[in-house]
């Protein structure tokens, strides 16, 4: 990008500059001195700023609705689910997640409620702790029924949803702490989560 500048004569008086020279944008100093060339310092260093910035710019203007809207670990949770459930679209998936999760922030408590955040996906786990948990929980089936009410799904659709968005929630916080929640909960969610149902000891 470097370029000589036009020799000067040795004339006292300097010539005046070629027409293309005076143009917009390029400076003649009085006196001595001569004007930048058109493809001089100047114009090179205006280009690579606008490469440099090339690429911020474009991102910017990418539509909201064509930017990735999930992070990574997140991501392959809805993928995961989305193979569970046989789902059609990812979108379909977060569907399902954000309903599940909901229903299930508002049955947990105590530890197995923070265990379980730390384990899930931040947007999944964002999702389970927005809630605030029911003074009384409800039963499998009757976790099932409040999530078809509110959604005005089927109960065989919700059960889908249920056990499809469980099953991999069980895959992420592992064996032991789905049998501390499973302890918690009444009866009726170990096969929601793919598991055979516990029998609590009696008192």
């Amino acid at each position: 990008c470097s370029s000589s500048p036009p020799a000067t004569t040795s004339s006292s008086a300097a010539p005046n500059p070629p027409d293309h020279l005076t143009r917009a944008g390029a400076r003649t100093p009085s006196g001595t001195g001569t004007a930048l060339d058109p493809d001089g310092t100047r114009r090179c260093h205006l280009a690579r700023h606008y490469e440099r910035h090339a690429e911020v710019i474009t991102n910017v203007r990418v539509p909201l609705e064509h930017q990735q809207p999930y992070g990574t670990a997140y991501a392959q949770m809805l993928e995961k689910v989305r193979y569970e459930g046989t789902y059609p679209t990812r979108e379909r998936a977060d569907e399902a997640v954000r309903l599940v999760l909901s229903g299930l922030g508002r049955q947990l408590t105590g530890d197995e409620r923070v265990d379980l955040a730390a384990c899930l996906p931040l947007e999944a786990a964002r999702v389970l702790t927005a809630q605030i948990p029911d003074t009384q929980p409800l039963t499998g089936w009757a976790f099932v029924k409040d999530l078809a009410t509110r959604t005005g799904a089927s109960l065989a659709t919700t059960r889908w949803d249920t056990g499809s968005v469980l099953t991999a929630v069980n895959a992420y916080a592992g064996p032991s702490l789905i049998t501390r929640i499973l302890t918690q909960l009444p009866t009726g969610y170990a096969l929601l989560f793919g598991r055979a149902q516990l029998t609590h000891a009696a008192a």
